[in-house]
């Protein structure tokens, strides 16, 4: 089954909102096994634009990744 994956690009204005985001994202992504290849750390752009914090979060299948999106536990 092929993995699913979240690219995730986003600028963080507010650390603290931030950070409880990210806790409370821990069940969700437990519960349909996600874990992150990418998170947070030093990069470079050699062309175009970004955003201030770039993730990317790998699912066991694509429907997990589907899953999680719209689960009660990411939504909250």
């Amino acid at each position: 089954m092929n993995k699913g994956y979240w690219i995730v690009r986003a600028d963080v204005t507010d650390l603290e909102q931030f950070k409880l985001y990210a806790t409370a994202n821990v069940e969700a992504f437990k519960k349909y096994g996600a874990r992150y290849l990418v998170r947070a750390g030093r990069f470079e752009i050699p062309e175009g634009t970004t955003r201030s914090r770039n993730t990317i979060v790998e699912f066991p299948s694509y429907q997990a990744a589907l899953d999680c999106w719209h689960s009660p536990e990411y939504q909250m």
